[in-house]
C-alpha cells in the first residue's frame, strides 16, 4: 500500500506546506488591514465628528462586524478564549492563533508523512496544532506566578503609601509607578479607570476578573470592609502581605520535598515517548505492529490512556495546596 502511496507523498506534503502558508497569512493580513483602515479614517477625517454614546457603540459594532476576517469566521467559540488571552497579556487575536494552529498542524502532518508515514500523520498534526495554546497556558501560568510573587511588596508598598497621608488612588499610582509588570500594569488600570469615573470597588472587581487569584481577592475584600465598616487599612495590608509572604515560604519547601515524586513523574512520561521516537527512527518495520496489527492498536490505546491516568495520579500526589 506504501507503495501505491509513495508517488503521492510528494504531493501531499507540499500541498500541506502551502496550506500552512496562506492559513499564517491569512493570520498576520487580517490585523494588518485592520490597522490600515483605522490609521486611514483618521488621515481622512471620518472619525473627527463626535457622535453620543448609543451611535459610537453601534458603530463600534457594525464596524467590528464589517471587519471580520476569515479567520475570524470560521474560529470555533471553544478556541475563543478572550479572558485567557487577557490573563495572558498577549498581542494576539484569538483568530490569528488558531490560524497559526491550523498552518502548524499541516506542516506537522506533512512532516509526519515525510519523515515516517501517512498513519504518524495525525499524531503530528495534533501535536503541532496544540503547541500555539500550550504556549498562550504557559505565558497565562507564568505571568499569574509573577504577579504573585509581587503581590506582597505591592501590599506594603500601597500600606507604606497610606501611612505617609497618601489615598488609596494615590498608592496605587505609586504601585504603578514604582513596580515592574505585570503588578504595575494591573495597578496603573484600575488607577487610570477610576480618574474616569469607575467607582473603586468595580475596577478592583475587574482586576480579580483579570487576574484570578486569590490572594488579590482577599485585598479587594478587605478594602471593600474597610470603606464601609473603617479601620487601619495599612495594618490590614501589612497582615495580608505577611501571610502570603509566610505561605510562599511554605510552598518552597513543599517543592523541595516532592521534587523527587514529580522527576519521576517525567521520566515516566518521557521514557515511553523516547522509546517510541527512538524504535521509530531505528527500526520502522517493528514498531508499525502498533498501529497496523489489530492487537497493537489496542495496546497502543491501552498505553496512552494508562499514561494519562498515572500521569494524573503523579501530579494529585505532589501537588499539596498550601
Amino acid at each position: 500500500m506504501m507503495a501505491t502511496l509513495a508517488p503521492l507523498i510528494p504531493l501531499f506534503v507540499g500541498g500541506l506546506v502551502v496550506a500552512a502558508i496562506v492559513l499564517l497569512f491569512l493570520a498576520f493580513s487580517g490585523r494588518a488591514e485592520e490597522r490600515a483602515n483605522e490609521r486611514l479614517d483618521v488621515l481622512v477625517g471620518r472619525n473627527v465628528r463626535r457622535d453620543s454614546s448609543a451611535d459610537m457603540l453601534l458603530k463600534q459594532a457594525l464596524q467590528e462586524q464589517d471587519r471580520r476576517t476569515f479567520l475570524d469566521r470560521i474560529t470555533p467559540t471553544a478556541f475563543n478564549l478572550t479572558k485567557v488571552f487577557e490573563q495572558a497579556d498577549v498581542n494576539i487575536k484569538p483568530s490569528a492563533l488558531f490560524g497559526i494552529s491550523l498552518g502548524l498542524a499541516a506542516f506537522g502532518a506533512g512532516a509526519s508523512v515525510w519523515l515516517a508515514n501517512i498513519y504518524v500523520a495525525p499524531i503530528g498534526g495534533i501535536i503541532c496544532f496544540s503547541l500555539p495554546w500550550v504556549w498562550l497556558y504557559v505565558t497565562r501560568a507564568n505571568r499569574l506566578k509573577k504577579f504573585a510573587a509581587q503581590l506582597p511588596d505591592a501590599m506594603e508598598l500601597v500600606a507604606r503609601a497610606l501611612r505617609a497621608g497618601h489615598s488609596l488612588a494615590a498608592g496605587m499610582h505609586v504601585v504603578a509607578e514604582e513596580m515592574p509588570p505585570p503588578v504595575s500594569k494591573e495597578f496603573a488600570r484600575v488607577y487610570d479607570e477610576q480618574n474616569l469615573g469607575i467607582s473603586l470597588e468595580e475596577t478592583l472587581d475587574g482586576m480579580c476578573e483579570r487576574v484570578p487569584n486569590l490572594d488579590l481577592r482577599f485585598f479587594v475584600t478587605s478594602v471593600a470592609i474597610q470603606r464601609q465598616t473603617g479601620g487601619d487599612l495599612a495594618e490590614i495590608l501589612d497582615r495580608i502581605g505577611h501571610v502570603i509572604r509566610e505561605r510562599f515560604k511554605i510552598l518552597g519547601q513543599v517543592k523541595a520535598l516532592t521534587a523527587e515524586g514529580r522527576l519521576s513523574g517525567v521520566v515516566l512520561i518521557a521514557l515511553p515517548i523516547g522509546l517510541f521516537l527512538m524504535m521509530m527512527y531505528m527500526k520502522p518495520d517493528y514498531i508499525e505492529l502498533l498501529w497496523k496489527d489489530p492487537l497493537g492498536v489496542k495496546m497502543s490505546v491501552g498505553a496512552i490512556i494508562l499514561m494519562i491516568i498515572g500521569s494524573f495520579a503523579i501530579k494529585k500526589i505532589v501537588d499539596i495546596k498550601v
